[in-house]
């Protein structure tokens, strides 16, 4: 029986028709964008496949007026740049050599050979852009109705073509819901963990950080875990790296709060700051991710977040000092259950303040220009802290009690 992919939006974007056209009708819509309308979820990106050259592509297209972007001619790849969004258009391909890092490739006009390229049954779905048929060469359509992440053929072999896989295959998992592993497909992984280590950190680092935005990775989490993985991407990982994060997407889910990688990151990173600074340099993450990372620890190493006793002062006093942000996810993480709804109580809807106080108003009152005024003012900012930040009134107030009488 015939399968079609229903009528979606994104096939009415502005300039596809003419697009596809201008291809003479030898392309078909492939990979994300066919799995997930079948799916029922929201398109994105789009991507075409065709037996077309890359310079008759763009040829074909300059002749309707859609201007192109040569982004990887060399290996078969054109963007299309439409009003609505770019729409890639690549060649099809057949692997010529391989070394889990690289494809060396050719051109084909073989449809299958292309589709066998690629990663996971689902993902090697195509559909004809007239028509809407599916074409499934390995299953895929079975697989997606079970929501089986299944690789094309034999695993091991996929996997010594492009080491990533392993990571791509438990991202799947954690994307599509799964809590159940391919057995093959596991085994497969858990063989190769070690070629992760071939791989640049930034592509490992990316693909973990895509895998923890998910909405519930609690699942991959547990059998990367299980598999070893994430030995072979940092060293060391907490020590209750799965019930930290276990304990966070629940608690992500009771509250109504969005999945963040970076906090389910911190989730899985050792508590030391010193130890996470250095694997996070590791992971070449970018440098607003590592502060991210130091200031959702802080509140591991002095408790800021976490405890019953903890007051609302402490815990705006720690969102003051980094970021709403940071302190909404440290006590997330590090809060005892008790604490944890006042706390983000506290936080909900509130912009820190901004501390009244200059170091010309101290030299106003009499204090001389010197270390001793940066000195006072800090002294002077951390009682504002601690009072729950009060009115100027209650500045002017300990000013002239205690701040420049009783100088440290």
């Amino acid at each position: 029986m015939t399968r079609t992919i229903p009528p979606a939006e994104w096939t009415q974007r502005p300039g596809l028709a003419e697009l596809i056209a201008a291809l003479d009708g030898k392309a078909r819509f492939v990979g994300g964008a066919v799995r997930d309308t079948l799916l029922g979820l929201s398109v994105k990106d789009i991507d075409v496949a065709t037996p077309l050259l890359p310079e008759d592509v763009m040829e074909r297209l300059a002749a309707v007026s859609v201007k192109t972007v040569p982004t990887g001619i060399a290996h078969g790849t054109v963007t299309a740049v439409l009003p609505d969004g770019p729409v890639e258009i690549t060649t099809l391909r057949r692997d010529v050599s391989t070394d889990g890092r690289r494809a060396t490739v050719a051109f084909s006009d073989d449809w299958k050979e292309d589709a066998a390229r690629r990663d996971f049954t689902i993902n090697a779905l195509s559909a004809d852009p007239g028509t809407l048929e599916v074409f499934d060469y390995f299953g895929g359509l079975d697989d997606l109705e079970n929501l089986h992440i299944r690789f094309i053929g034999s695993a091991a072999e996929r996997i010594a073509e492009d080491h990533l896989r392993i990571m791509r295959y438990f991202r799947f998992l954690a994307r599509f819901g799964q809590h159940q592993v391919d057995s093959e497909a596991f085994a497969a992984c858990t063989a190769a963990a070690a070629k992760l280590e071939t791989l640049s950190r930034e592509r490992v680092a990316d693909e973990l950080l895509k895998l923890l935005a998910t909405g519930d990775p609690r699942f991959a989490v547990s059998q990367m875990l299980d598999a070893g993985i994430f030995r072979h991407i940092f060293e060391p990982l907490d020590s209750n790296a799965g019930d930290m994060v276990d304990r966070l997407v629940e608690r992500e889910q009771r509250h109504h709060v969005e999945p963040l990688a970076i906090r389910r990151l911190v989730a899985l990173l050792p508590k030391e700051a010193d130890k996470a600074s250095h694997i996070a340099k590791g992971l070449k993450l970018s440098k607003k991710q590592q502060r991210a990372i130091g200031e959702r620890l802080l509140a591991a190493q002095g408790g800021q977040a976490g405890g019953p006793e903890t007051g609302l002062a402490d815990i705006r006093g720690f969102a003051y000092r980094t970021s709403v942000d940071s302190a909404r996810d440290a006590a997330l993480l590090f809060a005892d259950d008790t604490a944890l709804p006042k706390l983000l109580d506290a936080l909900d809807g509130w912009q820190p303040p901004v501390f009244p106080l200059t170091g010309g108003d101290l030299i106003a009152q009499g204090l001389k220009p010197g270390p001793l005024v940066a000195k006072t003012l800090a002294k002077i900012e951390t009682a504002w802290i601690a009072q729950g930040f009060p009115d100027e009134a209650w500045i002017r107030k300990f000013i002239k009690e205690q701040a420049l009488t009783r100088l440290p």
